[in-house]
C-alpha cells in the first residue's frame, strides 16, 4: 500500500459460501416448481380423462332421436320458477321432409363453413379466443353448427371455459359417429325458435302456417336469421335487426350446399312426432326410432334460384 491507497479486496472465504448457499437455493426453487407443474400437469390430465369418459355416448344418436335436451329441460326449469307450467310445442320432421331452402338458409346463417371442418373451425375458433382475450369477458361464440347441437342436447348457455371444453370434445364425437345430414337434422329438429317453440317444423307452423317441406327462401331466412337470438326476435314480428338478417342471409344462400339425404333404406329418418302445446314432456317417448317409413307430405321446395323479397305473414300468429 502506498499513498495511504489500498489495493482491491480480495473475494474471502465468508463471500465465496454466500455464492454457493445462493446456487444451492436456486436449485431447490427450481426442482420444487418443476415438481409443482408436474403434479398440475398429471392433475389436468386426470381431470381431462375423467371428463373425456364421463361425457355422454352419441352413438345412439344415429339410430333414435332425443326425447328431450338439455335446453328444454333448462327452459322448463325456468318456468316452473316463475310459477308457469313449461311450454313445448315440437313436430320432429326427417331430413328428407324438409325445404333445402331452409338447410340453405341455416348453414348461410349460422356455419358456412359446414362442409370443411370435423366439428369445429379451428379459424373462427381462434377469431373468438382473440376477441374474448381483447375484451376480457366471454363475449363470441365461434361455435359450428355441431358445436351448437352439442351445447343444445347436453349443456348449457354456461360460457365458462370448462363447458366450452366439454362442448369441443362432443362436437368431435358427434361428428366421427354421425353423417353431416343426421348433423344437420338434429340440429334443425331441436333448437330453440321462441318461447316453448323447439325445431323447424313447430316454427314454419308457428309463424307461416306452413311446414318445413313447403318454405320458401324469404321465410327461410327469417327462420334463420331468429336462431341468433330466438326468445328476442319474432319471424312473426320482425324488428329491424331481424330484417337486415334476413336480407343477408338471402343473398348468401345461393352459395352454401346442404348435405344430401341419405339412402332411404338405410338411414331414413323417423316418421314424424309431436309434442303439443298440452302436452306433459315428462309423458312424451322418445320421438321414435330411425327406421324407413312413408309419408304423404309435400316434397321439399328449393327455389333459391329466384329469391323473394323479404315478406312476413300479416296473419301469422304472434309468439
Amino acid at each position: 500500500m502506498k499513498d495511504g491507497l489500498r489495493g482491491p479486496a480480495k473475494a474471502g472465504p465468508i463471500r465465496h459460501r454466500r455464492t454457493i448457499k445462493d446456487v444451492k437455493l436456486k436449485k431447490a426453487y427450481v426442482r420444487r416448481a418443476g415438481r409443482w407443474l408436474a403434479a398440475a400437469a398429471a392433475a389436468g390430465f386426470a381431470c381431462f380423462g375423467y371428463m373425456y369418459l364421463t361425457l355422454p355416448d352419441v352413438r345412439p344418436l344415429k339410430t333414435s332421436n332425443p326425447a328431450t335436451t338439455a335446453f328444454i329441460e333448462l327452459r322448463a326449469q325456468e318456468a316452473r320458477a316463475r310459477g308457469e307450467q313449461p311450454r313445448r310445442v315440437q313436430h320432429w320432421v326427417s331430413y328428407r321432409r324438409m325445404s333445402r331452402n331452409i338447410t340453405r338458409a341455416v348453414l348461410a346463417a349460422e356455419d358456412d363453413a359446414f362442409w370443411q371442418h370435423e366439428g369445429v373451425d379451428i379459424e373462427q375458433l381462434q377469431e373468438s379466443l382473440e376477441a374474448d382475450w381483447a375484451s376480457g369477458r366471454f363475449l363470441r361464440g365461434g361455435s359450428t353448427i355441431t358445436q351448437q347441437l352439442a351445447k343444445n342436447l347436453y349443456l348449457s348457455p354456461s360460457k365458462n371455459p370448462l363447458r366450452k371444453l366439454k362442448e369441443l370434445i362432443i362436437a368431435r364425437r358427434l361428428e366421427a359417429e354421425l353423417d353431416k345430414s343426421r348433423i344437420l337434422e338434429l340440429y334443425l329438429n331441436v333448437i330453440e325458435w321462441g318461447d316453448g317453440i323447439y325445431g323447424v317444423e313447430a316454427a314454419a307452423r308457428t309463424y307461416f302456417h306452413t311446414g318445413a317441406a313447403t318454405l320458401g327462401p324469404s321465410e327461410s331466412a327469417m327462420l334463420a336469421g331468429a336462431i341468433v337470438n330466438p326468445r328476442v326476435l319474432n319471424p312473426a314480428h320482425p324488428n329491424a335487426r331481424l330484417l337486415r338478417r334476413q336480407g343477408i342471409i338471402l343473398r348468401r344462400m345461393g352459395s352454401v350446399t346442404p348435405p344430401a339425404a341419405a339412402p332411404a333404406d338405410t338411414v331414413s329418418p323417423s316418421e314424424e312426432s309431436a309434442v303439443g302445446e298440452d302436452d306433459n314432456p315428462a309423458e312424451v317417448a322418445n320421438p321414435g326410432s330411425r327406421g324407413r317409413t312413408e309419408s304423404a307430405e309435400p316434397e321439399p321446395v328449393d327455389s333459391t334460384s329466384a329469391p323473394e323479397k323479404p315478406v312476413t305473414d300479416p296473419n301469422a300468429v304472434p309468439q
